[in-house]
């Protein structure tokens, strides 16, 4: 249950990202998820980016692991990995701008996420060393 529940607070940190362009444009990362499902209906072609197409792998990897009856250790690490590139990438820029929204909103992402390694790697199975 425990690994479910971080998977779950990990996918919720993420949406919870926070956006900042221009002089009045700023958005989540949820609200930037909508409109992106909504033009994706219309222009599929506009959502083909890296940027898009990881964190939504990731997203959709830790969604799996949410309705396994154990959460599969490779597939956290993998949805892990997927949404950590945008949530680092938004932390760089939240330190490099002086921004703190921005660099507040990544903190509880990565903050879930390190407490998910270290569950993933405590509870890893130890090789038994034959003498």
């Amino acid at each position: 249950m425990k690994k479910k529940l971080l998977n779950l607070l990990l996918m919720i940190s993420f949406h919870f990202g926070y956006l900042e362009w221009g002089q009045n444009s700023s958005l989540f990362i949820f609200q930037v998820e909508k409109d992106i499902f909504s033009k994706a209906v219309s222009d599929w072609k506009g959502i083909i980016h890296p940027f898009i197409i990881i964190p939504f792998a990731g997203i959709i990897l830790l969604a799996i692991t949410l309705f396994q009856s154990v959460p599969s250790r490779k597939l956290t690490i993998a949805g892990l990995s997927c949404l950590s590139l945008l949530m680092l990438f938004i932390f760089l820029i939240g330190i490099l701008g002086l921004n703190y929204k921005i660099l507040l909103s990544s903190i509880p992402f990565l903050v879930i996420a390190t407490l998910i390694l270290i569950n993933l790697k405590n509870k890893r199975p130890r090789k038994v060393q034959h003498s």
